[in-house]
């Protein structure tokens, strides 16, 4: 590998997914997984093997379809683990074992080993992973807050023991830039061996220097970097993908290393991670919120309209963004729709197709304008529908007055009977809710009810995001419509649904997200 080229390591589908509420389905994973291929990930890391079944077999299935990336799962330092890993990745063209252990006091703690025990597992449980593949990436989990003569110890062991990738990760967001780099500059300088493996970060945004952290990483020496689509992760999230690409790529006068991103693929990929995991990226958040390329000001509006290099240093262009209206109205037919999407980054099949189409025939019936934003809308709402889901929302109105409770009646399929209710309630969604809540009783509770405008205008569609929680399951529900309360009600209906289906998983012990360490010692 050339000194100037930086890995990405996308760990989207397992860091990621580990965020509360963003577990994908099979299919979300592999459609995810395909786009990461196609946008030229360098290693895709697809999930956890050993935490269930669903994780095994979406990893295999990625590892089977894979062409360009390297497919790696992730192992805890057991046997059992790492085995059931290479059992997965196997399959890849590329494949890597990922296993980790933690090595801070904090975390030595917690399968209660002393230095010396968790020295040997590293070396049994490395040589192990090596012994089966020939790419293996080595991570002393909470590094950032081991003590460093025993950090330079364990990765020497990692080295010795066959690791080709030493990953650094900071895994609690403690570390500043200036420290990210010294660190890895530092583990290069002092630890035998490490100039013939590649040293990788690993960054989290609790303090909101994760990309900053990550890009101090590379100046430091390291030539990979781990990150997320949309810094999706857990707690505060993970490094961007995006992020650090286009940083990368646009000051490469400061930071002179490269990598292989297709980086107009990136807008469509961050739109399709939104809508599987049902996490809206914020309107200001860099390279792929809403408002990135926006300028409202009158300063900023005659800058632009001068020069755009004013206010802009990097092409909406060059992330796949377009800002052009739909040119496309109720008389339009499905091969106008079909290329729209695909100018897009969306990629459908002829049923997918036909049920957009119906969508937005209805939504040219009702707006004066329909933009490139309602079609990505349409796009999220068709995917949180399923023929098969078990509840199903057929009608419903709302009654809403000045003076007295607003009355929601709900009309819904349940596995396959029609059923209906009514009630009253603080307001028309909350009616609306507990309508629902009479129809299929259950005592999820409501996390997350977000609503957010898709485009402007008293007729702009709006997004409903909903987060349920019920028994430990977490599920999203996600929809998108220009009443607001319908799409409230389709929302509300699609996380019961999703919850439905994770409960059942996690009860046949099939799509558990958590494992324990009380087998690591």
């Amino acid at each position: 590998m050339s000194d100037n080229k930086v890995l990405i390591f996308d760990t989207t589908l397992r860091d990621g997914e580990q965020s509360p509420g963003a577990t994908m389905t099979h299919d979300e994973k592999l459609e995810i997984a395909g786009m990461l291929d196609d946008m030229g990930v360098d290693i895709i890391e697809a999930g956890f093997p050993i935490a269930s079944e669903g994780d095994f077999a979406a990893v295999s299935e990625i590892a089977k379809n894979s062409v360009n990336s390297r497919i790696c799962g992730l192992a805890r330092a057991n046997f059992a683990d790492i085995d059931r890993c290479w059992e997965a990745v196997k399959h890849a063209k590329q494949n890597r074992i990922h296993t980790f252990i933690g090595t801070s006091p904090l975390h030595r703690a917690i399968p209660n080993l002393t230095q010396d025990e968790m020295a040997d597992k590293i070396h049994q449980t490395v040589t192990h992973a090596r012994n089966l593949c020939d790419n293996v990436q080595w991570s002393p989990m909470d590094a950032t807050r081991t003590e460093w003569d025993y950090l330079c110890r364990v990765i020497e062991i990692a080295i010795k023991a066959g690791a080709t990738t030493i990953n650094i990760p900071d895994t609690v967001g403690y570390t500043a830039p200036a420290e990210s780099a010294d660190l890895i500059k530092r583990l290069i300088k002092t630890v035998p061996g490490a100039d013939d493996v590649i040293f990788a970060t690993h960054c989290h945004n609790d303090l909101g220097m994760a990309t900053a952290n990550s890009l101090a990483a590379v100046a430091g020496g390291a030539r990979q970097i781990e990150c997320t689509i949309n810094g999706l992760g857990e707690r505060a999230g993970n490094t961007a993908l995006e992020e650090v690409v286009m940083a990368l790529k646009t000051r490469h006068d400061i930071m002179p290393w490269t990598t292989g991103i297709d980086t107009t693929k990136i807008m469509a990929i961050s739109r399709r991670v939104s809508t599987v995991s049902g996490f809206l990226v914020q309107p200001n958040k860099a390279i792929v919120g809403k408002n990135a390329f926006a300028h409202e000001s009158g300063i900023h509006q005659d800058g632009m309209l001068k020069n755009r290099e004013n206010f802009e240093i990097m092409r909406p262009e060059d992330v796949g963004l377009s800002g052009t209206s739909l040119p496309l109205g109720k008389h339009s037919g499905r091969a106008a729709l079909r290329d729209k999407l695909e100018q897009l980054g969306f990629e459908v099949g002829d049923n997918q197709l036909k049920d957009i189409f119906v969508r937005f025939k209805e939504l040219a019936d009702r707006k004066k304008e329909v933009f490139d934003d309602d079609v990505v809308a349409l796009v999220r709402a068709d995917s949180g529908e399923d023929e098969d889901d078990r509840l199903q929302l057929v009608s419903m109105k709302v009654v809403c007055g000045t003076g007295g409770p607003a009355e929601s009646t709900i009309e819904m399929e349940v596995d396959g009977k029609d059923m209906s209710a009514t009630s009253e309630g603080d307001g028309p969604v909350d009616a609306t809710f507990k309508a629902i809540r009479q129809i299929h009783p259950n005592t999820a509770r409501l996390q997350l009810y977000q609503v957010s405008a898709v485009t402007e205008g008293t007729d702009a569609q709006a997004t409903v995001s909903v987060r349920l929680e019920e028994d430990g399951v977490i599920a999203t529900g996600q929809s998108a419509n220009t009443d607001t309360v319908v799409a409230s009600a389709k929302a509300y209906i699609h996380a019961l649904n999703r919850l439905l289906v994770r409960r059942d998983k996690v009860g046949e012990g099939a799509d558990a997200k958590e494992v324990s360490y009380k087998d690591l010692a």
